[in-house]
């Protein structure tokens, strides 16, 4: 071989070495590597709100004087679910129609559909995707809409909601309720009956749990549910505490000493409880409902 083929060669042979080289450096620098996932703080807000039912004997109390100030104050300090008690539908468009960013699931617990008082549970539906909801009554047929329970007055039903944060993909449990007022038996059934349905329903995920209990903590349905292990009171839990230690008033009526703390908002471990708000105020002689709203801010850590 001449010595300018041999030339050549080498030159190719040199020439597939540094452009080999060269692809093994530019791979090197930008090897992809697994996304290292670091632990996020999401926070919101949740109320539980015994709205009283739209009675037309409740005089200046009545719906229609207290309509509008419901909705500020919801709007007001961008709750982000709301657990509602005693709705009727009419009450249920009023509010819709003043928050126009705020959807609902639910349903009136006399027939399933429409009639009778809901226990609806409002969202943020900007932040929250709504994945499934559903409902239950707290009887020995909990699938019969309409059905009433044990020694209980009235029906009673608890909605539910699975939610996303869309901007995290955080996903959560909602279970809101209004528990009977004169059935003893029926309270006690009815926590145990919740407890069961939220371990089948929500799983492993995260739960919030609003409700007018009709209970203290010290009765015996939410010992039931606070001896369960995996939900805790968000008064008791909380870095601050703000407002009475009573929920339900009567319009004012009843007197300070005598009035109880039955509304509550419960969750389970993972959350952190930032504060606690049990809001009475009388606005012009107006009061916001017969039961005071009850406002937590929590925190959780995402992934």
């Amino acid at each position: 071989m001449s010595f300018k083929k041999k030339l050549i060669s080498v030159v190719r042979r040199t020439t597939i070495i540094l452009g080999c080289l060269s692809v093994l450096l530019i791979l090197s620098l930008t090897e992809v590597r697994p996304a290292v996932k670091i632990d996020t703080t999401t926070s919101l807000k949740v109320m539980t709100f015994n709205l009283r039912f739209d009675n037309p004997e409740d005089g200046k109390q009545n719906w229609k004087y207290r309509k509008d100030q419901v909705a500020d104050l919801i709007r007001s300090k961008a709750v982000d679910l709301v657990g509602t008690q005693e709705v009727l539908k009419n009450q249920l468009d009023d509010l819709l129609s003043r928050l126009p960013d705020y959807s609902y699931v639910g349903v009136g617990r006399t027939d399933g559909q429409t009639a009778g008082e809901y226990s609806a549970i409002l969202y943020q539906k900007k932040r929250w995707q709504l994945l499934t909801s559903g409902n239950f009554w707290l009887s020995e047929a909990p699938e019969l809409p309409g059905s009433r329970g044990w020694d209980a007055a009235c029906e009673r039903i608890v909605t539910w909601a699975l939610l996303e944060e869309k901007e995290s993909g955080f996903r959560l449990a909602l279970f809101n309720t209004h528990f009977d007022h004169v059935g003893q038996t029926a309270r006690k059934e009815s926590a145990q009956l919740l407890l069961e349905r939220i371990r089948a329903i929500a799983g492993t995920l995260p739960v919030i749990v609003t409700g007018d209990f009709n209970a203290t903590l010290e009765a015996e349905p939410l010992r039931i549910i606070l001896g369960s292990g995996f939900l805790i009171d968000s008064r008791k839990e909380a870095r601050q505490v703000h407002g009475p230690a009573w929920s339900f008033h009567g319009f004012g009526q009843v007197p300070e000493p005598e009035r109880p703390l039955i509304d509550h908002i419960f969750v389970s471990r993972p959350f952190q409880v930032e504060e606690y708000r049990n809001i009475f105020e009388v606005l012009g002689g107006v009061y916001y409902s017969d039961h005071n709203p009850v406002l937590v801010v929590l925190k959780i850590n995402v992934k």
